[in-house]
């Protein structure tokens, strides 16, 4: 299945655009997709965390990923 990634914050740096197009086979979890995207674009693995937000909530790693869903990026956030 093809999905569309949303970027924020630095990731969008890291992916040099406000979105990408990911081919993830279908049954997978955000877990497959962090692996994926870690191996595609290693400058995440710099990042302490981040986190994947499957259809604007927050998602465990286990949570399987439909196509159609809305995945988002979220870089880790330091406030004051």
């Amino acid at each position: 299945m093809n999905i569309t990634v949303l970027a924020f914050g630095i990731v969008r740096e890291i992916f040099s655009s406000n979105s990408i197009q990911i081919e993830l086979p279908e049954g997978s979890t955000t877990a497959t997709l962090k692996t994926l995207l870690d191996s595609q674009y290693p400058a995440l693995q710099q990042l302490a965390t981040y986190m994947i937000a499957v259809n604007n909530e927050y998602s465990p790693e286990n949570k399987i990923i439909h196509e159609g869903d809305e995945i988002a990026i979220i870089p880790p956030v330091s406030g004051g």
